[in-house]
């Protein structure tokens, strides 16, 4: 059975920081492409960015470019999200998921919430 489990959101100021982790189980992660996604309020899940499973390929939206990275813990099955010059416009519920440009898998985490305010 594939799981995702978010962590690590918060409250923050404006030009804070955050690392956001993904425990995942049930399919074959070290080889994986993973990818993050985001849903603020009142609008459409979006992609923030994608990883390949060989970690040498990344995308990322637009407005994260510069600020995000991602990270992996192969060993541990953990996906990670390092998140820097935080905006108030990057407050949402984030989650991950399989996959580089869209989600692979329709089962999803409980995600985790985001708060860029002042």
């Amino acid at each position: 059975q594939v799981q995702f489990v978010e962590s690590g959101g918060g409250l923050v100021q404006p030009g804070g920081s955050l690392r956001l982790s993904c425990a995942v189980s049930g399919f074959s992660f070290s080889t994986s492409d993973m990818s993050w996604y985001r849903r603020a309020p009142g609008k459409e899940r979006e992609l923030v960015g994608g990883l390949s499973g060989d970690g040498y390929g990344r995308n990322w939206a637009d407005s994260v470019k510069g600020r995000f990275t991602f990270s992996r813990d192969d060993t541990k099955n953990i996906f990670y999200l390092d998140m820097n010059n935080l905006k108030p416009e990057d407050t949402a519920v984030y989650y991950c998921n399989a996959g580089y440009w869209s989600p692979k898998f329709d089962s999803w985490g409980p995600g985790t919430q985001v708060t860029v305010s002042s």
